[in-house]
């Protein structure tokens, strides 16, 4: 083979490097209003509702970051610090904080006010959710690496980076755990 055989075959192989993305530009705000449809059996806002909103705000940011399709893989942490109540205005804040090769991680912030009222949101919820970029066959692919602006980003970035290492561990940890089972003949 040529030399310029081997690299055209060498650049085919390799990735391709794809831009950065500063955070500001998937950043968004999903507002909603909550109705007496949303309400559990105490009368204040159903986390489920909270976490579908939570789910799609990250998910489109997800998309938007990589610039397609994105999928949940996992929600790390949903805390949930004060009710919601009907006619409460809830606006889930959600930005990408860190990217792998195909994955990234998203935090969301939830805020809720009175429709009725001028005085600020109060901070009700936050969730840390991990989405992975899929092709139109569902094949991960690739995503730009996502490019702190702030100092705030700066430190969510490096907070994902620890919750990252810690999901790996866990995941790491539970499959030797099965493993050693299997091999005990434990199974369950």
């Amino acid at each position: 083979m040529t030399d310029q055989a081997e690299q055209a075959s060498a650049d085919r192989s390799a990735p391709e490097e794809i831009p950065g993305r500063p955070t500001s530009a998937a950043r968004i705000t999903l507002s909603h209003i909550m109705t007496h449809n949303d309400t559990n059996l105490l009368g204040t806002v159903h986390g489920g509702v909270i976490m579908k909103l939570v789910d799609d705000a990250a998910g489109a940011v997800a998309g938007r970051h990589s610039g397609g399709p994105a999928v949940t893989a996992s929600m790390d942490e949903m805390a949930f610090l004060e009710p919601v109540r009907v006619g409460d205005l809830v606006h889930v804040k959600a930005q990408v904080n860190w990217t792998g090769r195909t994955s990234m991680e998203v935090g969301v912030r939830v805020l809720a006010e009175r429709w009725n009222e001028s005085a600020p949101p109060t901070q009700v919820g936050s969730a840390y959710l991990v989405f992975a970029a899929v092709d139109a066959d569902g094949k991960p692919r690739p995503v730009p690496p996502v490019l702190p602006e702030t100092e705030r980003d700066r430190r969510r970035h490096q907070e994902a980076q620890i919750r990252r290492t810690h999901r790996l561990a866990r995941r790491r940890a539970i499959m030797e755990l099965r493993e050693r089972r299997a091999a005990d003949g434990i199974t369950d």
